[in-house]
């Protein structure tokens, strides 16, 4: 099995020293230099790299730059995609988010893990884990999202916080680690507060 096949399985894999994981990274971190590099004005041209970068998009979307990613091909994104300046995706494992998900400044997402042992960490040697983003999502300025992780539909997730575990639907969570506060309900239509 290549080691490429062992990162998209979710098994230990060469992260490090892998020639062909390696030339795909770089290839990858080159499109996001001439992404960010970009006037904003220049929406097409900036449309047509983010394109290139990702393994799909919808129709409407924009992410501020700079943006940054490992692979770009495990990413996709929903119709009505926005993320601000500074989003960060480490992407060996799959990244999905869904329509209408808004992401605030400085953002991370993570699917690799590395090993707790050393040794074996040493070795270059990590998993990747999926993230899944649901619908209608919004997440705060500066919140970290680590391996293995799904947010629900509807769910608001405060800024700073770190999500360690997944979150239901329909809920407001927050914190470092990302615990569930409350639910969202049809007062907060019309009430503007957590």
């Amino acid at each position: 099995m290549k080691e490429k096949e062992k990162m998209l399985s979710g098994i230990i894999y060469d992260a490090n020293y892998d020639k062909s994981l390696i030339d795909e990274r770089i290839k990858c971190k080159s499109l996001c230099v001439l992404y960010n590099g970009l006037s904003p004005s220049n929406v097409d041209e900036r449309n047509k790299i983010i394109k290139k970068i990702l393994g799909s998009t919808k129709q409407n979307f924009l992410i501020e730059q700079p943006f940054y990613c490992d692979y770009g091909y495990n990413i996709s994104i929903g119709e009505n995609f926005y993320a601000n300046h500074n989003l960060i995706i480490l992407d060996p494992g799959k990244v999905e988010f869904g329509d209408n998900v808004f992401i605030g400044p400085n953002c991370a997402f993570y699917t690799p893990q590395h090993p707790l042992d050393s040794e074996t960490r040493n070795k270059g040697l990590e998993y990747a884990f999926p993230i899944k983003i649901g619908n209608n999502v919004w997440l705060g300025g500066n919140v970290v999202v680590l391996p293995g992780v799904s947010i629900g539909d509807n769910s608001v997730i405060g800024a700073g916080s770190v999500v360690t575990k997944n979150i239901p639907p329909n809920v407001i969570a927050a914190g470092n680690p990302c615990k569930v506060i409350r639910e969202i309900t049809e007062k907060d239509k019309t009430k503007f507060e957590v």
